[in-house]
């Protein structure tokens, strides 16, 4: 635990937690509201992708929790929060937790050919650090941004029925994940036990549910429309489309991201 990689054999498994309104608050901050009404991604640079593998029950993931809260606002970031399972055997289960967000995480570390651990920050799918190391974390994602700064890649344009999403083929071949993410913008939680008992923790940008929408060729153009109620499904206030190279295991590199304005979608 902690800064400490775990191999994953070494880490037990639960089901899906439940959420309960007692212990996990939705949030309409207006900041954070904010931060999902921006601009169509015509208008948008590349926004670089930093995902955080976090858990309500690990003491060592306060620190990183707080940094996403700090880049979720930032216009060149998307960040999100994959609330993962495997420490719910430590005496409180994860109230934002999801057998897919722990799936994800082990994707990642076959990609990675490492271990998985909290708390995990994956930065544009392409490097993994230790999210409580808020400095070095925040360096290598201001480095990152610099480093894919420029026009956005990937389009999406709404329409009465929903949304066109739409790249351009690239000069690469290979094949790419297209994942439509969607995420609450805050979560309010309070700990009652386990390591973090007696403390009340925001969650920022918290994954519920992510779906690989279509594998692209990327010799090819892509396009891609989603019907309204797909978007809106689960009254989520923030929604994001993430390429990245698919590999053997459907993550890997971030090629191209963009948030969805939910606005639009009212």
């Amino acid at each position: 635990q902690g800064d400490t990689p775990l191999k994953p054999e070494e880490l037990p498994m639960t089901g899906l937690p439940t959420l309960t309104s007692r212990t996990s608050k939705r949030l309409a901050a207006p900041a954070l509201l904010a931060a999902a009404m921006l601009l169509p991604a015509t208008a948008q640079a590349r926004p670089a992708v930093v995902e955080l593998f976090t858990s309500q029950g690990c003491s060592s993931c306060p620190p990183a929790d707080a940094l996403i809260n700090e880049v979720a606002s930032r216009d060149d970031v998307i960040a999100l929060t994959y609330n993962i399972t495997y420490w719910d055997y430590l005496g409180w289960r994860d109230t934002l937790g999801r057998e897919e967000n722990t799936a994800r995480q082990e994707a990642y570390a076959q990609h990675f050919m490492d271990r998985k651990y909290t708390p995990q920050l994956v930065i544009d799918g392409e490097t993994h650090m230790p999210g409580s190391r808020q400095r070095a974390s925040r360096n290598a994602i201001n480095d990152q941004v610099e480093k894919v700064a420029g026009p956005a890649t990937l389009v999406t344009t709404p329409s009465d029925t929903g949304l066109s999403v739409s790249a351009d083929a690239t000069r690469t071949s290979g094949t790419a994940s297209v994942w439509l993410v969607q995420y609450d913008v805050a979560h309010e939680v309070m700990i009652t036990r386990g390591e973090n008992a007696g403390e009340t923790i925001t969650y920022s940008n918290v994954v519920r549910d992510i779906v690989r929408l279509d594998d692209w060729d990327m010799s090819t153009p892509l396009s891609i429309d989603l019907a309204k109620d797909m978007l809106m499904e689960g009254d989520h206030d923030g929604c994001a489309i993430i390429v990245q190279q698919a590999g053997d295991y459907g993550v890997g590199e971030v090629i191209t991201a963009a948030r969805i304005d939910m606005a639009l979608m009212n």
